[in-house]
């Protein structure tokens, strides 16, 4: 293929041709409704739940609960202070506490349930029956039913708003993969220019048919599939094939949707709408990788399931035990403390918590986590998947050789290049510019162009220092009827056999040297590749580029496998394929064509100067370009994955060792434990594994320091 394309100065006079690009399209009218705040429509503890819904269920039981904490007769004995005695303040505990159990407690009573229908047991099945336990045992003490002391109102909100707080971290991190889709509908523009026989006019994009022609105008996105049957121009089609160079359409060659003809109009003949283009098979390729990478739960849901059975087998043993004894208000009192010292306090926080800090740590350092299975995943990963276009390399054009002729130096032919590309936006030509304006002794020279043109398909021309001199590849070549010469040939061979693009340059009819041009790979890269398998972790690079380009990057890289020409489904099957091999996949992109293979991949990383889908679709995100920072992502899961085990052993296990104590085990050595003693009990476990979770601040995620 040239590689110097057609440019911004070969735009059509067509009449119908000039004007703005067409819009992008609705979402709202493209795409099902997604709620802003992460609303979670699958299975389990938050089905249907919402971030904002936890957040301001948090802050308003979080504000109730300060008066109930205050004025509970158990917390001022416990911290030796006075309460206020005025008509109706002994009741302030019990209706605020019973307005925080009703609407704090109300997503974990409705998750109980949900669990006890489908028979699957979990954390908000244990929250439930914690805050019931607790409320039920406050009111019969606040009415004096039964005789007991059993003031749990306090205990209850706060358990409450830790319990609330958890999980409002925890659907932070959560994140909503489901925004993916919608990016992918912003690709569309919303409405279409329709060539008709009385000229063209604006329609909706939902109303063409197949067999429509349609006006793409320079600048502008195809609305749909389909064939050109008139006109030429340039196609960045990075978004879905991930090719780093602009492609040459003309007539009969088929463009897809969501496409964008970069310097000339052209005229298209629909052959597929809706969902039949390439870009809604992508979205769909997305929605299933997304919905087969939702299904995994979450460490404290199983351990909170393992709690709920042992609590509430120690619950039932308790009173029944304690019955058997003759002692019926021991029974209730004891059966209460385990099941009281049984809230998960600690679990609640065990998970969240973690997942909340690493976020933060992680922020700091660039690198933004949007799925907590993403941050748990991240340290069981086999290989890398690293797409080449805008990862491991730039994204775009650099001069990386020049080789003047005999006679010219590389200052002057840069200089003569530069000068004759100065007036063109073509990526190609800002390269040239660039090299040209960091070269101290091209820059020297001053030479300056005039009478700019573009040669459509072959290059461009322009008058330098009096003289006629062109920029170009083989097919300016061909029409000026001049061949490599001998001088070039060695260059040339080795820079094409890399994936170069070469550009010769011709002054007065003779060519004085040849440019080569490529995506230059990124200096962070070599060190990213090196650190990987350091840490035992393969290497694999997939791209839609050449094969020989792909291999000369893999190879200057030292990656462990390439797959290059790879298409957009073919991305996403590339990640089955490793699947299938028994490794675990992190996929590293920035583009639309990834999209579907982050999704697919146990972890999906997405570079944040990528599209706004591959961003949607990946679990983490790197706000920057530097690919190292997947190591900080692998140091941070694995050191938050410490922290969560270490947090659920000890909170899992606390609760297993004062079970038995709260029981009454060591009755008969006259030990036992009030339920006042297990609330407090229960709050300093918090505290351990919040004091514990703070320790991940101390770990350095510098990529530039990891290695």
């Amino acid at each position: 293929m040239d590689p110097h394309h057609r440019h911004e100065g070969a735009r059509s006079r067509d009449p119908v041709a000039e004007g703005p690009p067409a819009g992008h399209a609705s979402v709202a009218a493209a795409m099902h409704h997604v709620d802003e705040d992460h609303v979670v429509h699958r299975h389990g503890e938050h089905a249907g739940h919402s971030t904002a819904m936890f957040r301001n269920r948090f802050w308003l039981s979080l504000a109730l609960s300060v008066p109930v904490v205050y004025f509970s007769p158990m917390v001022g004995h416990l911290l030796g202070y006075h309460i206020p005695a005025f008509p109706g303040s002994a009741w302030i505990p019990p209706v605020l506490g019973t307005v925080v159990f009703a609407y704090g407690g109300a997503p974990f009573l409705r998750g109980g349930l949900t669990e006890i229908r489908t028979r699957k047991p979990g954390m908000m099945l244990l929250i439930a029956m914690a805050i019931t336990v607790a409320f039920a045992a406050s009111w019969a003490t606040t009415l004096g039913i039964g005789g007991f002391d059993l003031d749990f109102w306090w205990e209850l909100a706060l358990l409450i708003d830790i319990m609330l707080l958890g999980h409002w971290m925890e659907m932070r991190a959560l994140g909503a993969a489901s925004g993916a889709l919608a990016a992918l509908a912003a690709l569309l523009p919303d409405e279409a220019d329709l060539v008709t026989e009385d000229g063209v006019r604006t329609v909706p994009v939902a109303r063409l048919s197949v067999g429509d022609v349609v006006l793409v105008r320079s600048g502008a996105r195809v609305p749909a599939d389909g064939d050109i049957v008139e006109g030429a121009a340039e196609f960045d089609e990075a978004m879905i094939t991930g090719e780093s160079r602009t492609v040459p359409r003309g007539v009969g060659e088929r463009v897809v949707a969501g496409t964008v003809a970069t310097d000339s109009a052209v005229r298209v003949r629909i052959s597929a709408v809706g969902a039949d283009t390439a870009l809604a098979g992508i979205q769909r390729l997305v929605a299933e990788a997304q919905e087969s990478s939702s299904k995994a739960q979450a460490l404290a849901d199983r351990a909170a399931a393992l709690l709920f059975y042992f609590a509430l087998g120690a619950g039932i043993i308790t009173f029944v035990v304690w019955t058997l004894l003759g002692n019926i208000d021991e029974a209730v009192v004891r059966t209460v403390t385990v099941l009281v010292i049984a809230c998960p306090h600690a679990l609640g926080l065990a998970i969240p918590l973690v997942i909340a800090i690493s976020t933060e740590r992680a922020a700091r350092s660039g690198v933004l986590i949007k799925n907590r299975m993403a941050l748990e995943r991240m340290r069981t990963i086999d290989v890398v998947l690293l797409d080449k276009t805008g990862t491991l390399t730039e994204g775009r054009h650099a001069v990386t050789g020049t080789a003047p002729m005999p006679g010219t130096s590389a200052a002057e032919l840069l200089a003569v290049a530069a000068s004759v590309e100065a007036d063109s936006e073509h990526p190609v030509a800002r390269a040239i510019v660039r090299a040209a304006a960091s070269d101290h002794d091209a820059s020297r020279l001053g030479l300056r162009g005039s009478d700019f043109a573009s040669l459509t398909g072959r290059g461009v021309r322009a008058t330098v220092g009096g003289v006629e001199a062109s920029v170009g590849g083989p097919n300016m070549l061909r029409e000026l009827g001049l061949g490599t010469p001998e001088e070039l040939r060695d260059a040339a061979t080795g820079w094409t056999g890399r994936g170069a693009g070469v550009l010769h340059v011709v002054r007065e009819g003779r060519i004085i040297g040849a440019l080569a041009l490529e995506d230059r790979v990124r200096p962070e890269s070599r060190a990213a590749v090196k650190a990987l398998q350091r840490r035992g972790v393969k290497v694999a690079l997939v791209t839609g580029d050449a094969r020989q380009v792909a291999d000369a990057v893999g190879k200057d890289l030292g990656i462990d496998e390439v797959f290059a020409e790879v298409l957009p489904r073919d991305k996403d099957t590339k990640v089955q394929e490793l699947q299938r091999r028994g490794l675990r996949v992190a996929m590293v992109g920035d583009g639309v064509n990834d999209s579907p293979a982050l999704a697919r991949a146990e972890v999906g990383i997405a570079i944040g100067a990528g599209t706004d889908v591959a961003m949607e679709s990946a679990g983490v995100v790197l706000a920057g370009n530097d690919p190292r920072a997947v190591l900080s992502m692998i140091d941070l899961s694995r050191a938050s994955y410490r922290k969560m085990i270490q947090n659920l052993v000890w909170a899992t296990g606390y609760n297993v060792l004062a079970v038995p104590v709260a029981a009454g085990a060591l009755a008969f050595a006259g030990v036992v434990m009030s339920p006042a003693v297990a609330a407090v009990l229960m709050s300093v476990s918090t505290i351990v594994v919040a004091l514990n979770a703070q320790l991940l601040r101390r770990i350095d995620l510098d990529p530039a320091r990891i290695g």
